[in-house]
């Protein structure tokens, strides 16, 4: 057999590099597999003001490259890899890739959620031009602005109200009549005085110069359009997390998520999910590297006990 590694981590986000930086440190042998570059959904967030210990924030691909670094330091390789398919059954994994195989005692899941996009025309290139994903990572940038938030989930809403401190005006583009955010919620909008419904719509079309400078929507009842003017629009229709590779063997939530608490623990012996892409509440940078250190936690007592 080839060389088989203490924990293989599929994925190089900050949760992923994170847990190689613990295993590391504790005296593992370790690899990251990304297809990509590092920072996962964080480097693509031009500025992050949310993560401590950057005083004036930092570019989310240049905090990924810290990361890697860091845990590079340490002693783990990273390679340039998608993983195709996997044997996770047994106290060696294997995990087949573009790359090649490579064998591990533990594997840690590491592969995040991207956001759902809405689909029309110009999304992807006005993405940090007036789309965001975040109204945590990107709320900020919109301080005294008019902004929409397209969604009517608790997601959504709790998107609404963290812009409400902050820009002028929240729009939130619902394509029903009525919100499906739990009743809390709709408590709280109801006290700012700063939020607006556009009640049974949908976005058709993103309008802009340089920058996004509104939304065309249409009623999804009457079909009559109409343009809806903002700085700045928040999608809030959900994540899909990158875990189609794995449903027929590790247990998914009914949204597609691995089942796994805070201890990271699938219902695969050895097998850890951390960040995104595991059942939890609040998915941010911060989340995702406390458990990288808990998967490498657990994957350090789950070597020992295996001998």
């Amino acid at each position: 057999m080839e060389r088989v590694y203490d924990m293989i981590v599929i994925g190089g986000g900050p949760a992923g590099y994170t847990a190689a930086l613990y295993a590391a440190r504790a005296g593992l042998d370790t690899v990251v597999l990304e297809k990509l570059s590092a920072g996962g959904q964080m480097a693509l967030t031009s500025q992050i003001d949310n993560y401590p210990g950057f005083d004036e924030g930092i570019d989310g691909f240049e905090l990924g490259e810290k990361m890697q670094a860091g845990a590079e330091r340490f002693g783990v390789e990273t390679e340039l890899a998608e993983v195709l398919s996997f044997e996770l059954d047994g106290e060696v994994k294997k995990l087949v890739t573009d790359s090649g195989d490579f064998y591990g005692k533990t594997v840690v899941i590491s592969t995040g959620a991207n956001p759902r996009e809405l689909g029309v025309d110009k999304e992807q290139q006005l993405v940090g031009r007036g789309v965001n994903y975040c109204a945590a990572c990107d709320g900020m940038f919109y301080k005294g602005k008019v902004v929409a938030v397209v969604g009517g989930g608790n997601s959504a809403v709790a998107d609404a109200m963290i812009l409400s401190r902050i820009a002028e005006k929240v729009i939130i583009v619902h394509r029903r009549d009525t919100l499906r955010a739990t009743k809390v919620y709709h408590d709280a909008l109801e006290k700012a005085g700063n939020v607006e419904f556009a009640w049974d719509s949908v976005v058709t079309e993103l309008l802009h110069e340089e920058k996004l400078t509104g939304l065309r929507i249409k009623n999804v009842k009457t079909e009559e359009e109409s343009v809806l003017e903002c700085d700045g629009v928040f999608v809030s229709v959900g994540r899909a997390p990158v875990t189609e590779l794995f449903k027929d063997i590790l247990e998914l939530d009914k949204a597609g998520y691995i089942v796994a608490d805070e201890s990271t623990r699938t219902n695969i012996p050895g097998v850890f999910a951390a960040g995104d892409v595991r059942t939890k509440v609040l998915r941010q940078v911060v989340t995702a590297v406390a458990d990288g250190a808990m998967a490498a936690h657990y994957a350090e007592e789950y070597i020992a006990e295996i001998g």
